[in-house]
């Protein structure tokens, strides 16, 4: 029954999503894209994996 809430919820999520990225004229699989590229540098693998530190606080 939960699990039946939380995928309605994020269906309506994803849907207000869809509609927001068509009004203003985004790609979102680029913005998903650039967004890994970005976690991607802020976060090095090397230094972030299994660890939950803010990347200010990753030891460079």
């Amino acid at each position: 029954m939960r699990s039946a809430r939380v995928r309605e919820e994020m269906a309506d999520v994803f849907a207000y999503l869809l509609r927001m990225a068509d009004v203003l004229d985004l790609d979102v699989e680029q913005a998903l894209a650039d967004k890994i590229e970005v976690n991607r540098c802020k976060y090095p693998a090397h230094l972030a994996r299994g660890r939950a530190d803010k990347y200010t606080q990753l030891r460079r």
